[in-house]
């Protein structure tokens, strides 16, 4: 099989599809691997290294969607990608395709077989391949909500950890969850009050536990996020349905309610993000006010730091992409149900519930077309 890995074009988006490890072990199995030029660089992978590891150098992201098989990228394609898509091949990325009605129509029109990082899921519930993505975005979230909330830069002049004699920022985050809790880790190591809201109470207990009370969680209900969002100085949204669109959890009011220069940071952006004010941003242009509030809602924060971010992302993604590339979709699909859950569109269907749902678009099971 040909395995293409393009160079990534959303803004500020400096991840790459596969490492030079990758590459390497997917030409021992007998593949061919085209890299476009520069799509390692941002990363901090020459094509050299690419070039050692195996792959062939293509000069265009033309050449490789021209000849590959299978595209293994890191976030879904935008629209000058989509007339580079075929009938039949296989695209391995993020798609987060519920709140993408457009993109979602693009890979029904081409009948690619769009395999979602994001649904793949294991048979206790896990997602393996958006948990390293959700550990740096939950990382990141305090470090960019003490950024922002420090005074030059528009907050309110607080830093999270206060001082002897001053008391320490309320952090609020509204979900459990990878993102959740990774988020209250750095928010508990920066001396902030950190508060995790949830609807699950096996969830709170188990987090009660690993945070040995240094941490208050509460039960996910209307009263206790209104309340809760009210003396936050960083709230942070980590809320998320499989493959859903996120519900809003935070309404207008509830942010109207913050002090001005507080900061809202919505991580489940991707999937329509779970405050009311939310609207995508982007690296260039991060943050937008709503009544005062700053939020930041980049849709792919882990960017900002992509030489962790591609090496986590593909310790995760390699195998699956071993799988795809040496049995093809059907027979890898057939063997690991969990993979079958990724594939979200194929042969012009929707084959992911959630995103039929969120289309309005009848649903087919990929088996019944395999």
């Amino acid at each position: 099989m040909i395995v293409g890995v393009p160079r990534e074009i959303k803004d500020n988006e400096f991840r790459v599809g596969l490492v030079p490890s990758g590459v390497h072990a997917l030409v021992q199995d007998g593949h061919e691997v085209l890299v476009e030029t520069r799509a390692g660089e941002g990363s901090g992978l020459a094509d050299e290294e690419y070039a050692v590891a195996g792959a062939r150098i293509a000069n265009s992201a033309a050449e490789v969607y021209g000849r590959a098989d299978m595209i293994v990228k890191v976030k879904e394609p935008v629209e000058p990608e989509y007339e580079s898509l075929r009938e039949g091949q296989m695209l391995f990325t993020y798609l987060h395709l519920a709140p993408a009605p457009q993109l979602t129509r693009a890979l029904l029109e081409r009948k690619v077989a769009a395999i979602a990082y994001e649904t793949i899921r294991l048979p206790g519930g896990s997602l393996p391949l958006l948990t390293p993505m959700s550990e740096v975005a939950g990382r990141m979230s305090i470090q960019v909500g003490a950024y922002y909330l420090q005074k030059p830069n528009g907050g309110l002049g607080e830093l999270l950890g206060g001082v002897p004699g001053v008391p320490p920022a309320n952090v609020v985050i509204i979900g459990g969850g990878t993102v959740g809790t990774n988020a209250a880790k750095m928010a508990v190591g920066l001396g902030a009050r950190a508060t995790i809201i949830d609807l699950d109470p096996d969830r709170l207990r188990y987090l009660d536990d690993i945070f040995f009370g240094q941490i208050e969680t509460l039960m996910s209900n209307p009263l206790n996020i209104e309340d809760s969002v009210a003396k936050a100085d960083l709230l942070i949204g980590a809320v998320l349905i499989f493959g859903a669109e996120t519900p809003k959890v935070v309404t207008r009011r509830m942010i109207s309610a913050m002090k001005t220069g507080t900061v809202a940071v919505d991580v489940a952006v991707d999937q329509g993000g779970c405050f009311e004010t939310t609207r995508p941003t982007t690296h260039s242009h991060p943050t937008f006010l709503v009544d005062g509030v700053i939020h930041y809602c980049v849709a792919n924060m882990p960017a900002a730091v992509p030489r962790t971010s591609t090496f986590a992302l593909t310790n995760v993604t390699l195998r699956y992409a071993r799988k795809l590339a040496g049995q093809g979709l059907k027979e890898a699909v057939l063997q690991d149900p969990a993979l079958g859950l990724g594939v979200n569109t194929y042969q012009g269907h929707v084959t992911c519930e959630p995103v039929a749902r969120a289309a309005n678009l009848p649903y087919t099971p990929i088996e019944s077309l395999l």
